[in-house]
C-alpha cells in the first residue's frame, strides 16, 4: 500500500480557461517593489521579497493550494514509498521552456543533479538535499528519486523556488549561471525580456503558458500581456509613484503611509509564514558568551513600544523564532521575556559589567559593552533600518550597552561573518515551511549559524522532524526547539513577524498572496484596466 498518493486530473474549471485568458485585454501594468534581485537564479534564491519574480518565469513540479496543501504543477501526480526513500513523478507531457525545449523527465533529473556541481549552491545542497542520493528517468515522462534518509521536507523543497524548473540547455549556456538573468529560461507564464540593473525588469505573457498549478485563477496565458517591475527602495517614492499614476502596483507599503492608502486605493496585508524577524546572538566571544549578557539584551528591549513607534500598530509582535503564521508556532512562549530594564541592569551587574564610562556605556576590564550588527543593503526591508536605531537608543538608556548598527554591502556584509566580526546577526525566512529555516539556522553546522549555537539535543530534534510527515509530531518537537532556543539559552531575540502589503490602482484585480509563504504571489492571474 503506497503511503501518499496524488493524481491530478487538469480540467479547464469555471474558474478560468484558455479562453478566457484569450479575451482577456492585451493589458500592461508597472510594479514597484522594494528590494533589487541579487540573483534571477531560482536554485540561488535567498530573498524572501523577490520570490514573485521567480514564479513569473519559473515553474516548480509542485504547488501549494489554497489550503497550504501540496498540488501539483508540472508532475501530475506522484506516489511515495512505504519507507518515505523513493518518489516517483509523472509529469506533464505538453510543457515547453521558453527557449524551445522540452521539459520532461530528464530536465528534472539535470536541475536536481545541478545542486550536487561543486560550487553551484552548496548550502542548499548540504541541507535541504542532504537526504538526496539520486534522480533516475524511468521515461521521458516519470522521474525516480531516491533518497538516503527519510525527508518530510523534501516535497516542500520541490514546491519552493529552488524547485523551479530550468531549462538544462541554459543551464549549461547561461553567461552568468549564479545571477541568471536572460538567458537562464524556465516555462512560466511570463518571459524575462529586459534587464536594467538599479531600474527594472520587463517581461512579457509567454503565449503558449498553459499549465497552471490548480488553484490558480484561471488556466491559459496570463491576462498582461507586459510587465515591468520597478526597484524602487524607498517606501516614500513607491508611494508616491503609485498616487501619481506612475505605477499601479506597490509593495511594502510603510506604516505612515496605510490610512493614505487605503482611502484611493486597494490595499492587503499578509503575515509570512517561516521564521520573525530576529537577533541572533553571536555566542562565540564576549560579550554573548555569557548567556546572561544575551537576557539582559532582550530585557533592556521595551518591544511594544519600538514596534508601535516605527510601526504605528501595524506590526505583529514574535514570541518566538518561529512566526506566529506558522502551524508550528509555540504560544506558550508570549510574554516570557523582554521589556524589564530593572532585570536587565541586575544581569549586567552579575555578569561583571558594573562600571561606566564618560559616556554612560557599562565597561568590563577596561572594555565597553559593545554589541555589533552588520547587515547587507539588499536584505533590508520594511524599515529595519529605523528600527534598529530604535533598539539602539533603548538599550543604551535603559542598560547602558553599546549598540553599533552598519548597513554595508553584500560583500562588506558577507566579509564580517567570514571573519566573525558581529554580535548580532539579523535574521528572517519566508520558507513555506519553517522546518526548512530552522535547518538552515540552529544546527550545529547549519548554513547560517551565525549564533555559532551548538546544542545535540536541538541537532538530534530537528533531524527527527526533517525525518517525518507527521505533523502532530512535527509539531511537538518543534516546540522543544523553540524553547530551548528562546527560553533556555536565550540564543534568539524574535521582534516581529514580518508581512507583506500590496497597494493597488482599484482598476487592478487578482493579486494576492502565496497559501504557503503569506509573499506576493506571481502576476499570472493579475488583470488591468476597466
Amino acid at each position: 500500500m503506497k503511503r501518499i498518493l496524488v493524481v491530478l486530473v487538469l480540467t479547464l474549471a469555471a474558474c478560468g480557461s484558455q479562453s478566457s485568458a484569450q479575451q482577456a485585454q492585451a493589458a500592461t501594468l508597472t510594479w514597484a517593489i522594494e528590494t533589487q534581485p541579487i540573483t534571477l537564479n531560482p536554485q540561488q534564491w535567498a530573498q524572501n521579497k523577490v520570490r514573485l519574480l521567480v514564479f513569473n518565469q519559473f515553474d516548480a513540479l509542485l504547488s501549494r493550494g489554497r489550503d497550504g496543501t501540496f498540488e501539483p504543477w508540472l508532475a501530475k501526480s506522484w506516489k511515495v514509498s512505504d519507507d518515505g526513500l523513493t518518489y516517483t513523478f509523472e509529469l506533464r507531457d505538453d510543457v515547453t521552456f521558453h527557449d524551445g525545449t522540452k521539459f520532461d523527465a530528464a530536465a528534472v533529473k539535470a536541475n536536481l543533479d545541478q545542486f550536487l556541481v561543486p560550487g553551484y549552491n552548496a548550502a542548499v545542497a548540504a541541507i535541504q538535499l542532504a537526504a538526496f542520493d539520486k534522480a533516475e528517468v524511468v521515461s521521458p515522462t516519470t522521474v525516480k528519486v531516491t533518497l538516503k534518509k527519510p525527508d518530510g521536507l523534501f516535497l516542500d523543497f520541490l514546491a519552493s523556488p529552488y524547485g523551479g524548473q530550468v531549462s538544462p540547455k541554459s543551464l549549461k549556456s547561461a553567461k552568468n549561471l549564479k545571477f541568471g538573468g536572460l538567458d537562464l529560461v524556465g516555462t512560466g507564464p511570463f518571459i524575462l525580456d529586459r534587464y536594467v540593473q538599479g531600474q527594472e525588469l520587463h517581461y512579457h505573457r509567454n503565449p503558449a503558458y498553459k499549465w497552471a498549478p490548480p488553484s490558480a485563477g484561471h488556466q491559459g496565458p496570463a491576462y498582461l500581456s507586459e510587465l515591468t517591475y520597478r526597484f524602487l527602495p524607498e517606501a516614500a517614492v513607491r508611494v508616491g509613484a503609485l498616487t501619481s499614476g506612475q505605477v499601479q502596483v506597490i509593495e511594502g507599503v510603510p506604516a505612515t503611509e496605510v490610512n493614505l492608502i487605503k482611502k484611493d486605493h486597494a490595499f492587503q496585508t499578509a503575515l509570512n509564514s517561516g521564521t520573525s524577524f530576529s537577533y541572533y546572538f553571536n555566542t562565540s566571544h564576549a560579550p554573548f558568551d555569557d548567556q546572561r549578557v544575551r537576557q539582559a539584551f532582550r530585557e533592556a528591549v521595551n518591544v511594544d513600544a519600538v514596534l508601535a513607534s516605527v510601526y504605528q500598530g501595524t506590526a505583529t509582535r514574535a514570541w518566538s523564532v518561529v512566526g506566529k503564521a506558522s502551524p508550528f508556532y509555540d504560544p506558550s512562549l508570549e510574554h516570557t521575556f523582554g521589556g524589564d530594564p530593572a532585570k536587565a541592569n541586575a544581569l549586567l551587574d552579575e555578569a561583571g559589567w558594573t562600571k561606566r564610562d564618560s559616556e554612560g556605556f557599562r565597561v568590563k576590564d577596561g572594555v565597553r559593552l559593545t554589541v555589533r550588527s552588520v547587515s547587507s543593503a539588499p536584505f533590508v526591508r520594511d524599515r529595519r533600518d529605523i528600527l534598529a536605531q530604535a533598539v539602539q537608543a533603548q538599550v543604551k538608556q535603559s542598560a547602558g550597552i553599546d549598540f553599533q548598527v552598519k548597513i554595508v554591502d553584500q560583500g562588506t556584509a558577507q566579509k564580517a561573518l567570514d571573519e566573525n566580526q558581529y554580535e548580532i546577526f539579523e535574521n528572517s525566512r519566508g520558507d513555506s515551511d519553517v522546518g526548512a529555516a530552522l535547518n538552515l539556522i540552529l544546527p550545529t553546522k547549519g548554513a547560517i549559524n551565525r549564533s555559532h549555537f551548538s546544542d545535540p539535543r536541538v541537532d538530534k530534534w530537528l533531524a527527527q522532524a526533517s525525518a517525518t510527515a507527521d505533523q502532530a509530531l512535527r509539531k511537538e518537537i518543534y516546540a522543544k526547539v523553540q524553547r530551548a532556543v528562546v527560553t533556555e539559552k536565550a540564543i534568539v531575540f524574535p521582534i516581529y513577524v514580518p508581512a507583506d502589503q500590496l497597494a493597488a490602482q482599484k482598476s487592478v484585480r487578482g493579486l494576492g498572496f502565496d497559501p504557503g509563504s503569506g509573499t506576493p504571489r506571481n502576476a499570472y492571474d493579475v488583470q488591468a484596466g476597466t
